[in-house]
Protein backbone atom coordinates (compact mmCIF):
# COMPACT_ATOMS: atom_id res chain seq x y z
CA UNK A 1 0.00 0.00 0.00
CA UNK A 2 1.12 3.45 -0.86
CA UNK A 3 0.73 6.11 1.37
CA UNK A 4 1.59 9.50 0.37
CA UNK A 5 4.18 12.16 1.75
CA UNK A 6 2.47 15.70 1.56
CA UNK A 7 3.81 19.01 1.78
CA UNK A 8 2.19 20.68 4.52
CA UNK A 9 0.46 23.99 5.58
CA UNK A 10 2.22 25.41 7.98
CA UNK A 11 0.07 28.40 8.95
CA UNK A 12 -3.15 29.78 7.64
CA UNK A 13 -0.53 32.56 5.40
CA UNK A 14 1.64 29.84 4.04
CA UNK A 15 0.64 28.89 0.59
CA UNK A 16 3.58 27.11 -0.58
CA UNK A 17 6.97 25.71 0.29
CA UNK A 18 10.40 24.58 -0.79
CA UNK A 19 12.28 21.11 -0.20
CA UNK A 20 15.24 22.29 0.95
CA UNK A 21 16.94 18.29 1.57
CA UNK A 22 15.61 14.71 1.66
CA UNK A 23 17.08 12.91 4.82
CA UNK A 24 16.30 9.41 2.73
CA UNK A 25 16.77 8.28 -0.50
CA UNK A 26 14.88 5.70 -2.62
CA UNK A 27 14.71 2.46 -0.87
CA UNK A 28 15.83 3.26 2.44
CA UNK A 29 13.54 2.15 5.23
CA UNK A 30 11.84 4.48 7.59
CA UNK A 31 9.73 4.47 10.61
CA UNK A 32 6.52 6.14 11.60
CA UNK A 33 7.24 9.58 12.53
CA UNK A 34 11.19 9.56 11.59
CA UNK A 35 11.98 12.98 9.66
CA UNK A 36 12.16 11.91 6.25
CA UNK A 37 13.04 15.49 4.69
CA UNK A 38 13.26 19.36 5.67
CA UNK A 39 11.17 21.95 4.10
CA UNK A 40 11.40 26.06 4.37
CA UNK A 41 8.52 28.40 4.04
CA UNK A 42 8.65 31.86 4.05
CA UNK A 43 8.40 31.78 8.11
CA UNK A 44 10.19 28.60 9.33
CA UNK A 45 12.49 25.80 8.23
CA UNK A 46 11.08 22.31 9.61
CA UNK A 47 11.15 18.82 9.53
CA UNK A 48 8.65 16.51 7.91
CA UNK A 49 8.23 13.14 9.41
CA UNK A 50 6.98 10.13 7.57
CA UNK A 51 3.57 9.64 7.62
CA UNK A 52 3.82 5.52 8.14
CA UNK A 53 6.34 2.63 8.24
CA UNK A 54 7.99 1.18 5.29
CA UNK A 55 10.47 1.73 2.23
CA UNK A 56 10.36 5.19 0.47
CA UNK A 57 9.66 4.37 -2.83
CA UNK A 58 9.66 7.50 -4.58
CA UNK A 59 10.38 11.17 -4.33
CA UNK A 60 8.46 13.42 -6.75
CA UNK A 61 9.68 16.51 -5.66
CA UNK A 62 13.56 17.34 -5.88
CA UNK A 63 15.64 19.44 -3.24
CA UNK A 64 15.33 22.96 -4.07
CA UNK A 65 11.82 23.06 -5.50
CA UNK A 66 9.23 25.12 -4.58
CA UNK A 67 6.01 23.83 -4.69
CA UNK A 68 1.98 24.39 -3.13
CA UNK A 69 0.96 23.28 0.11
CA UNK A 70 -0.85 19.66 -0.23
CA UNK A 71 1.27 19.08 -3.18
CA UNK A 72 2.65 14.90 -3.64
CA UNK A 73 6.34 14.92 -2.52
CA UNK A 74 6.86 11.50 -2.34
CA UNK A 75 5.63 8.14 -1.77
CA UNK A 76 5.93 5.35 0.94
CA UNK A 77 5.31 1.49 0.32
CA UNK A 78 3.86 0.19 4.07
CA UNK A 79 4.89 -2.99 5.28
CA UNK A 80 1.34 -4.37 4.36
CA UNK A 81 2.18 -4.71 0.69
CA UNK A 82 3.98 -7.81 1.81
CA UNK A 83 1.28 -9.61 3.38
CA UNK A 84 -1.66 -8.47 1.58
CA UNK A 85 -2.79 -10.57 -1.16
CA UNK A 86 -2.09 -9.55 -4.84
CA UNK A 87 -4.85 -8.25 -6.37
CA UNK A 88 -6.98 -10.21 -9.10
CA UNK A 89 -5.60 -8.95 -12.63
CA UNK A 90 -8.05 -5.97 -14.01
CA UNK A 91 -9.63 -6.89 -17.68
CA UNK A 92 -7.95 -4.67 -20.18
CA UNK A 93 -10.09 -1.30 -20.75
CA UNK A 94 -10.25 0.35 -23.58
CA UNK A 95 -9.07 4.15 -24.50
CA UNK A 96 -12.42 6.33 -24.02
CA UNK A 97 -14.45 4.24 -20.96
CA UNK A 98 -16.63 6.02 -18.18
CA UNK A 99 -14.42 6.22 -15.76
CA UNK A 100 -11.59 8.21 -18.09
CA UNK A 101 -8.27 6.49 -16.32
CA UNK A 102 -5.29 4.68 -17.18
CA UNK A 103 -3.04 3.11 -14.71
CA UNK A 104 0.82 3.14 -14.86
CA UNK A 105 3.40 0.85 -13.00
CA UNK A 106 4.61 1.75 -9.60
CA UNK A 107 8.49 1.38 -9.09
CA UNK A 108 7.08 -1.92 -7.06
CA UNK A 109 5.49 -3.49 -10.18
CA UNK A 110 1.64 -2.55 -8.86
CA UNK A 111 -0.77 -0.62 -10.85
CA UNK A 112 -1.38 3.05 -9.68
CA UNK A 113 -4.26 4.92 -10.88
CA UNK A 114 -2.95 7.74 -13.01
CA UNK A 115 -4.37 11.20 -11.79
CA UNK A 116 -7.62 12.81 -13.83
CA UNK A 117 -6.68 15.66 -15.67
CA UNK A 118 -7.09 18.73 -13.49
CA UNK A 119 -10.45 20.62 -14.57
CA UNK A 120 -9.60 24.08 -15.64
CA UNK A 121 -10.22 26.60 -13.27
CA UNK A 122 -14.40 28.21 -12.97
CA UNK A 123 -14.41 31.25 -13.92
CA UNK A 124 -14.43 33.49 -10.56
CA UNK A 125 -18.12 34.71 -8.73
CA UNK A 126 -18.94 37.29 -6.30
CA UNK A 127 -17.34 40.72 -5.56
CA UNK A 128 -13.84 41.69 -7.13
CA UNK A 129 -12.72 41.59 -3.46
CA UNK A 130 -13.97 38.17 -2.70
CA UNK A 131 -12.17 37.05 -6.63
CA UNK A 132 -8.87 38.11 -5.28
CA UNK A 133 -9.09 36.75 -2.03
CA UNK A 134 -9.08 33.82 -3.86
CA UNK A 135 -6.38 34.61 -6.14
CA UNK A 136 -4.00 35.62 -3.26
CA UNK A 137 -3.40 35.19 -0.11
CA UNK A 138 -3.65 37.20 3.32
CA UNK A 139 0.32 38.08 3.19
CA UNK A 140 0.06 38.67 -0.31
CA UNK A 141 -3.04 41.04 0.25
CA UNK A 142 -1.13 42.85 2.54
CA UNK A 143 1.75 43.38 0.81
CA UNK A 144 -0.68 44.92 -2.07
CA UNK A 145 -2.24 47.18 0.36
CA UNK A 146 0.89 48.33 1.26
CA UNK A 147 2.76 49.77 -1.52
CA UNK A 148 -0.91 50.36 -3.32
CA UNK A 149 -1.03 47.82 -5.58
CA UNK A 150 -3.92 46.82 -7.62
CA UNK A 151 -3.34 42.97 -8.02
CA UNK A 152 -5.81 42.80 -10.76
CA UNK A 153 -2.72 43.93 -12.70
CA UNK A 154 -0.61 40.75 -11.74
CA UNK A 155 -0.24 37.54 -13.86
CA UNK A 156 -0.61 35.10 -11.06
CA UNK A 157 1.55 31.84 -11.36
CA UNK A 158 0.26 29.67 -8.78
CA UNK A 159 -2.58 27.03 -8.76
CA UNK A 160 -5.38 28.48 -10.99
CA UNK A 161 -3.93 31.98 -11.74
CA UNK A 162 -3.06 32.36 -8.03
CA UNK A 163 -1.10 35.41 -7.25
CA UNK A 164 1.86 34.33 -5.25
CA UNK A 165 4.20 35.88 -2.90
CA UNK A 166 7.35 35.66 -5.31
CA UNK A 167 4.69 37.28 -8.23
CA UNK A 168 4.12 40.46 -6.18
CA UNK A 169 7.53 41.07 -4.93
CA UNK A 170 8.63 40.61 -8.39
CA UNK A 171 6.45 42.66 -9.35
CA UNK A 172 7.45 45.29 -6.95
CA UNK A 173 11.46 44.29 -7.82
CA UNK A 174 10.75 45.57 -11.40
CA UNK A 175 9.43 48.72 -10.30
CA UNK A 176 5.89 48.35 -10.48
CA UNK A 177 5.90 47.57 -13.96
CA UNK A 178 3.22 45.65 -16.07
CA UNK A 179 4.68 42.20 -16.71
CA UNK A 180 6.10 42.20 -20.08
CA UNK A 181 7.42 45.85 -20.12
CA UNK A 182 10.60 46.76 -21.31
CA UNK A 183 13.38 47.24 -18.20
CA UNK A 184 17.09 47.85 -18.06
CA UNK A 185 19.45 44.81 -17.91
CA UNK A 186 21.13 44.80 -14.53
CA UNK A 187 24.69 45.63 -14.91
CA UNK A 188 27.10 42.53 -15.59
CA UNK A 189 27.86 40.29 -11.94
CA UNK A 190 31.78 39.15 -13.38
CA UNK A 191 33.33 39.46 -16.85
CA UNK A 192 33.88 36.56 -18.68
CA UNK A 193 36.91 34.85 -17.88
CA UNK A 194 37.30 36.35 -14.23
CA UNK A 195 37.31 33.63 -11.60
CA UNK A 196 34.61 33.15 -9.76
CA UNK A 197 32.31 30.34 -7.50
CA UNK A 198 28.33 30.36 -7.92
CA UNK A 199 26.83 28.88 -5.28
CA UNK A 200 22.57 29.00 -5.00
CA UNK A 201 21.41 31.56 -2.07
CA UNK A 202 19.39 28.76 0.60
CA UNK A 203 15.79 29.24 0.65
CA UNK A 204 15.91 31.05 4.23
CA UNK A 205 18.61 33.48 2.60
CA UNK A 206 16.22 34.15 0.07
CA UNK A 207 12.87 34.45 1.90
CA UNK A 208 15.40 37.02 4.63
CA UNK A 209 16.08 38.62 1.51
CA UNK A 210 12.75 39.56 0.61
CA UNK A 211 11.55 40.65 3.51
CA UNK A 212 14.63 43.21 4.59
CA UNK A 213 14.14 44.73 1.10
CA UNK A 214 10.34 44.66 1.79
CA UNK A 215 10.96 46.50 5.07
CA UNK A 216 13.65 48.84 3.61
CA UNK A 217 10.38 50.09 1.01
CA UNK A 218 8.03 50.07 3.66
CA UNK A 219 9.51 52.17 6.74
CA UNK A 220 11.17 55.28 6.95
CA UNK A 221 13.95 54.00 8.69
CA UNK A 222 15.83 56.22 11.69
CA UNK A 223 18.32 55.19 14.53
CA UNK A 224 18.98 56.48 17.90
CA UNK A 225 22.30 55.30 19.25
CA UNK A 226 22.33 55.27 24.18
CA UNK A 227 25.67 54.33 25.82
CA UNK A 228 24.44 51.81 28.39
CA UNK A 229 26.88 50.85 31.72
CA UNK A 230 25.94 47.90 32.76
CA UNK A 231 28.08 47.64 35.37
CA UNK A 232 25.44 46.80 38.00
CA UNK A 233 23.86 44.21 35.48
CA UNK A 234 27.38 42.33 35.42
CA UNK A 235 28.27 42.11 39.27
CA UNK A 236 24.65 40.61 40.07
CA UNK A 237 24.96 38.05 37.11
CA UNK A 238 28.03 37.34 38.40
CA UNK A 239 27.64 36.87 41.94
CA UNK A 240 23.92 34.94 40.80
CA UNK A 241 25.04 32.77 37.88
CA UNK A 242 26.68 29.68 40.11
CA UNK A 243 23.28 29.61 42.30
CA UNK A 244 21.03 30.14 39.23
CA UNK A 245 21.82 27.32 37.17
CA UNK A 246 22.03 25.22 40.56
CA UNK A 247 18.67 26.00 41.23
CA UNK A 248 16.83 26.87 38.17
CA UNK A 249 18.94 24.67 35.82
CA UNK A 250 19.80 27.55 33.31
CA UNK A 251 22.33 29.64 32.80
CA UNK A 252 22.10 33.46 33.70
CA UNK A 253 23.24 35.30 30.78
CA UNK A 254 22.88 39.44 29.81
CA UNK A 255 19.71 39.02 27.35
CA UNK A 256 17.11 37.94 30.39
CA UNK A 257 18.23 42.14 31.65
CA UNK A 258 17.49 43.20 28.10
CA UNK A 259 14.61 41.26 27.63
CA UNK A 260 12.99 42.19 31.17
CA UNK A 261 13.97 45.86 30.83
CA UNK A 262 12.29 46.09 27.35
CA UNK A 263 9.04 45.02 28.42
CA UNK A 264 8.97 47.55 31.77
CA UNK A 265 9.73 50.71 28.72
CA UNK A 266 7.20 49.24 26.20
CA UNK A 267 4.59 49.58 28.98
CA UNK A 268 5.90 52.93 29.30
CA UNK A 269 5.48 53.85 25.94
CA UNK A 270 3.38 51.00 24.05
CA UNK A 271 3.33 53.32 20.70
CA UNK A 272 6.77 51.30 19.81
CA UNK A 273 4.08 47.90 20.31
CA UNK A 274 2.29 49.42 17.81
CA UNK A 275 1.85 48.50 13.83
CA UNK A 276 0.76 50.38 10.92
CA UNK A 277 -2.67 49.93 9.18
CA UNK A 278 -3.29 51.84 6.46
CA UNK A 279 -3.90 55.34 7.30
CA UNK A 280 -4.53 53.54 11.26
CA UNK A 281 -1.97 52.70 14.04
CA UNK A 282 -2.84 49.50 15.70
CA UNK A 283 -1.35 49.01 19.37
CA UNK A 284 -0.71 45.88 21.01
CA UNK A 285 -1.89 45.29 24.08
CA UNK A 286 -0.02 41.98 24.69
CA UNK A 287 4.14 42.61 24.12
CA UNK A 288 5.22 39.52 21.75
CA UNK A 289 9.28 39.66 21.98
CA UNK A 290 10.74 38.17 18.98
CA UNK A 291 14.43 37.69 19.10
CA UNK A 292 16.39 36.97 16.21
CA UNK A 293 18.66 33.82 16.53
CA UNK A 294 21.72 33.31 14.77
CA UNK A 295 21.79 29.72 12.89
CA UNK A 296 24.25 28.44 10.82
CA UNK A 297 22.18 28.90 7.68
CA UNK A 298 20.49 32.23 8.54
CA UNK A 299 18.30 33.92 11.21
CA UNK A 300 14.93 33.18 12.45
CA UNK A 301 13.13 35.00 15.03
CA UNK A 302 11.50 33.23 17.54
CA UNK A 303 8.62 34.92 19.92
CA UNK A 304 7.66 34.69 23.52
CA UNK A 305 4.42 35.63 23.66
CA UNK A 306 3.08 37.61 26.55
CA UNK A 307 6.29 38.21 27.64
CA UNK A 308 4.48 41.42 30.32
CA UNK A 309 3.23 38.53 32.22
CA UNK A 310 6.50 36.68 32.47
CA UNK A 311 8.70 36.78 35.48
CA UNK A 312 12.28 37.18 35.38
CA UNK A 313 12.88 33.89 35.39
CA UNK A 314 10.05 32.68 32.97
CA UNK A 315 12.14 35.29 30.58
CA UNK A 316 15.53 33.45 30.82
CA UNK A 317 14.09 30.12 30.29
CA UNK A 318 11.55 30.70 27.39
CA UNK A 319 14.42 32.42 25.39
CA UNK A 320 16.71 29.50 26.20
CA UNK A 321 14.12 27.13 24.87
CA UNK A 322 13.03 29.08 22.10
CA UNK A 323 17.27 29.70 20.97
CA UNK A 324 17.68 25.56 21.38
CA UNK A 325 14.73 24.67 19.52
CA UNK A 326 15.73 27.43 16.73
CA UNK A 327 18.78 25.55 16.50
CA UNK A 328 17.35 22.07 16.42
CA UNK A 329 14.16 23.14 13.96
CA UNK A 330 11.63 21.85 16.48
CA UNK A 331 10.07 25.34 16.13
CA UNK A 332 6.72 25.86 15.21
CA UNK A 333 5.14 28.52 12.55
CA UNK A 334 3.15 29.68 15.40
CA UNK A 335 6.14 30.53 17.21
CA UNK A 336 7.72 32.79 14.93
CA UNK A 337 4.64 34.73 14.12
CA UNK A 338 3.25 37.66 15.41
CA UNK A 339 5.67 39.31 17.63
CA UNK A 340 5.39 43.23 18.19
CA UNK A 341 9.04 43.96 19.15
CA UNK A 342 12.05 42.58 18.24
CA UNK A 343 15.38 42.27 20.00
CA UNK A 344 19.12 41.33 18.10
CA UNK A 345 22.49 41.00 19.46
CA UNK A 346 24.68 41.88 16.82
CA UNK A 347 27.85 42.51 19.33
CA UNK A 348 27.49 38.59 19.96
CA UNK A 349 30.83 38.62 18.02
CA UNK A 350 32.35 41.98 19.00
CA UNK A 351 30.08 44.53 16.81
CA UNK A 352 29.92 47.58 18.87
CA UNK A 353 27.07 49.90 16.58
CA UNK A 354 24.46 47.92 14.19
CA UNK A 355 21.28 49.83 12.65
CA UNK A 356 19.37 46.36 12.37
CA UNK A 357 16.27 46.57 9.88
CA UNK A 358 12.56 46.67 10.99
CA UNK A 359 10.81 43.49 11.44
CA UNK A 360 7.43 44.01 9.70
CA UNK A 361 4.90 44.99 10.70
CA UNK A 362 6.88 45.71 13.53
CA UNK A 363 7.67 49.58 14.24
CA UNK A 364 10.74 49.42 15.86
CA UNK A 365 13.51 47.17 16.98
CA UNK A 366 16.14 47.00 19.43
CA UNK A 367 19.86 46.18 18.43
CA UNK A 368 22.70 44.99 21.15
CA UNK A 369 26.03 46.01 20.82
CA UNK A 370 29.11 44.29 22.64
CA UNK A 371 29.31 44.43 26.18
CA UNK A 372 33.07 45.38 27.06
CA UNK A 373 34.90 46.79 29.79
CA UNK A 374 36.24 50.75 28.96
CA UNK A 375 37.14 53.86 30.67
CA UNK A 376 34.84 56.13 30.98
CA UNK A 377 34.10 59.65 33.29
CA UNK A 378 31.89 58.92 36.57
CA UNK A 379 31.35 61.78 39.00
CA UNK A 380 34.23 63.41 37.08
CA UNK A 381 37.14 60.37 38.46
CA UNK A 382 38.07 57.88 35.35
CA UNK A 383 36.40 54.57 35.32
CA UNK A 384 36.58 51.38 33.95
CA UNK A 385 33.01 50.08 33.79
CA UNK A 386 31.35 47.45 31.90
CA UNK A 387 29.26 49.21 28.87
CA UNK A 388 27.43 48.66 25.71
CA UNK A 389 25.98 50.77 23.06
CA UNK A 390 22.52 50.03 22.90
CA UNK A 391 20.54 50.86 18.89
CA UNK A 392 16.75 51.35 18.21
CA UNK A 393 15.64 51.21 15.03
CA UNK A 394 12.28 53.07 14.46
CA UNK A 395 9.75 53.92 12.33
CA UNK A 396 9.88 57.57 11.47
CA UNK A 397 6.19 57.54 9.74
CA UNK A 398 4.82 57.14 13.00
CA UNK A 399 7.86 57.50 15.88
CA UNK A 400 9.49 60.72 16.33
CA UNK A 401 12.85 61.43 18.40
CA UNK A 402 10.52 62.57 20.88
CA UNK A 403 9.03 59.40 21.54
CA UNK A 404 11.98 57.26 20.83
CA UNK A 405 14.66 58.86 23.05
CA UNK A 406 12.61 58.76 26.20
CA UNK A 407 11.98 55.21 25.64
CA UNK A 408 15.66 54.15 25.60
CA UNK A 409 16.43 56.80 28.54
CA UNK A 410 13.60 54.52 30.09
CA UNK A 411 15.42 51.58 29.35
CA UNK A 412 18.91 52.57 30.11
CA UNK A 413 17.60 53.59 33.47
CA UNK A 414 16.63 50.63 34.47
CA UNK A 415 19.39 48.88 32.91
CA UNK A 416 21.61 50.90 35.05
CA UNK A 417 19.81 50.98 38.12
CA UNK A 418 18.73 47.06 38.30
CA UNK A 419 15.92 46.99 41.23
CA UNK A 420 13.88 43.81 39.63
CA UNK A 421 14.17 40.94 41.64
CA UNK A 422 16.17 37.66 39.42
CA UNK A 423 13.09 34.65 40.28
Amino acid sequence: MRVDVIMPQMGESIQEGTVVRWLKKVGDRVKRDEPILEISTDKVDAEIPSPAAGVLAEITVGEGTTVEIKSVLGSIETEAVATAPAPEPAAPRPAGTETGRTTIPSPGGAARPAPSPVAPPRAAIGSPEERLRTRSSPLVRRIAREHDVDLAVLSGTGIAGRVTKKNILDYLESGGARPGSAAAPPPAIFAPGERVRVEPLSVMRRKISEHMVASKRTSAHVHSFFEVDYTVVDRIRREKKDEFLERYGVKLTYLPFILQATVEALKAWPILNASVDGENLVYKKDINLGVAVALDWGLIVPVIRNAEEKSFLGLCRAVNDMAERARSKKLSVEEVQGGTFTITNHGLYGSLFGTPIINQPQVAILGIGAIEKRPVVVNDAIAIRSMCYLCLSFDHRVIDGAVADPFMARLKEILQEWTIPIR
